[in-house]
């Protein structure tokens, strides 16, 4: 017996892995839902996906279909965006991001004065980048000697270009790119996974590649579909879900493994525990008689997020699907962020409007505004204090940059804070994508989707490896169920 501590999106995922291979499973879920983050709720004729709103590489869902021999269509649909994002600065200035490489190329030249070769040379390193060093860094365990001699990996390392290693991802970007405004465009994607693109590696400007090779998505029926989805599949596989059940302990046996859970006062037994819960509560309050992995555990957080929920009586030709309004001091943001734990004076604002898509979202001639700006992981912030007045800076800019008094169209709101998305998920200190990625060695230095103590304890989700966001959530639900299908074919 498997059980599942946590139906976020890596329990699910794993849950229908094994399912899939014969093997049983229960959830234990403290909430009444699944999905984690990925949840949703309506607010006044508005529907608002509460947690992730960027969707890529969809076929990794579809893989867990076809994994059970089901049709992907039968349970799942959505479809490709021929736009990436909007991009709007403080000075006026706005760019609409196409998908396409070649379009995007010939757009970036014309209005920043770049040279579409280099952006195309660009989008290229990253799609190689991608192609094989993702096999090493988000397909495979790098905590298994025979990673390291498999064929693919020996094939993956002579791509590594060592400046990718040891310079940042900005002075990577610095190198590409001469106007200012394109090197914070791709910047940016360092919040894929809440890392500073002024210290995180520039292994990750391959992440483009994902917007501008592959393209992004939206699923029909919204983020949630997802999580419903692979809920309706595991259902249909047999996995037992049990919801508004806390787990209290990891129950471990005299030889130092795993034996199965305590939930609200009942013993659960189980020859393995995957924990989707972040990994630092796993230790402190699951496991609080175990030796818990300290260096791992203290390693730096990602950001968190303050969202805002609005519902706007009024629509935005300008705005699209995602927007990114930027700060005009990109390394004073995350300089703030991360050292100093604070929101930055002038924070980067992102809004997506998933009605744009799904127009039953909102009432007609109104959207639902997810507003979003970065936030330290940090529990010792007043946010009774910080969110009035972090709102009105957001106000401020939006009624700027867009011409329009934003606080008067607001109907209705609904807000997240850090504090929140701890109490809500167990993200640790409110971390989105558990630890940050801020320096060479940080995809190592994750925990491992296997604990080396106690035997049968393993990990999925985004505070293990390779981290957060949906796809590597699933990327980690992958690796999770291989690891333990070879050690059921040792055993």
């Amino acid at each position: 017996m498997n059980l599942v501590v946590g139906a976020g999106l890596g329990g699910l995922a794993v849950s229908i892995r094994l399912a899939a291979c014969g093997e049983s499973v229960t959830v234990f879920e403290g909430n009444s839902y699944p999905g984690g983050k990925a949840t949703v709720f309506d607010l006044n004729g508005y529907r608002f996906d509460a947690g992730p709103s960027l969707f890529t590489l969809p076929e990794q869902v579809d893989a867990l279909f076809e994994l059970a021999d089901r049709n992907p269509r039968e349970y799942f649909n959505y479809s490709k965006q021929s736009e990436a994002c909007r991009y709007f600065w403080n000075d006026g200035d706005r760019f609409q991001a196409v998908s396409d490489p070649e379009t995007f190329a010939e757009n970036v030249s014309r209005h920043f004065g770049e040279t579409s070769e280099a952006v195309l040379d660009y989008l290229s390193q990253a799609a190689v980048s991608y192609k094989s060093l993702g096999k090493i860094f988000l397909k495979k365990s790098l905590h298994r000697a025979d990673t390291w001699i498999s064929k693919p990996v020996l094939e993956a390392i002579p791509q590594v270009r060592v400046s990718d290693l040891w310079h940042s991802m900005h002075t990577q970007n610095s190198k590409a790119f001469e106007n200012p405004k394109v090197i914070q465009l791709f910047n940016r994607f360092a919040t894929y996974n809440g890392s500073d693109p002024y210290r995180a590696p520039g292994l990750m400007t391959m992440i483009p590649h994902l917007e501008h090779g592959v393209g992004t998505f939206f699923p029909q029926g919204g983020i949630h579909a997802i999580t419903e989805s692979l809920f309706k599949l595991a259902l249909d596989l047999g996995v037992r879900f049990e919801f508004n059940a806390p787990v209290s302990k990891i129950v471990c046996q005299t030889d130092g493994s795993v034996s199965g859970l305590e939930v609200q006062g009942s013993l659960y037994s189980g020859e393995r525990v995957i924990s989707n819960m972040d990994v630092v509560p796993t230790y402190r309050q699951l496991l609080p008689h175990i030796k818990a992995p300290e260096k791992t555990l203290a390693q730096e957080r990602s950001t968190s997020a303050l969202i805002f929920y609005w519902g706007i009586r009024d629509s935005f030709r300008e705005l699209g699907l995602h927007n990114i309004f930027f700060t005009e001091d990109y390394q004073a943001e995350f300089r703030d962020l991360f050292e100093n734990k604070r929101i930055h004076e002038d924070p980067t604002v992102y809004i997506h409007i998933s009605n744009k898509c799904k127009i039953e979202d909102a009432p007609s001639g109104c959207e639902n505004w997810f507003v979003m700006v970065n936030a330290p992981h940090d529990r010792e912030t007043d946010w009774d204090e910080v969110v009035p007045r972090i709102k009105k800076q957001i106000l401020g800019k939006l009624t700027r940059l867009l011409e329009r008094d934003i606080a008067s169209l607001i109907e209705c709101e609904e807000i997240l804070t850090p504090l929140r998305i701890e109490q809500r998920t167990q993200s640790f200190k409110g971390a989105l994508y558990g630890a940050a990625s801020n320096n060479p060695f940080a995809a190592f230095l994750r925990h491992p989707n296997k604990a080396r103590k106690p035997d049968g304890l393993f990990f999925v989700g985004g505070s293990v490896h390779p981290g957060g966001g949906i796809p590597l959530v699933l990327n980690s639900a992958e690796i999770t169920a291989d690891l333990i299908g070879r050690e059921k074919r040792r055993a």
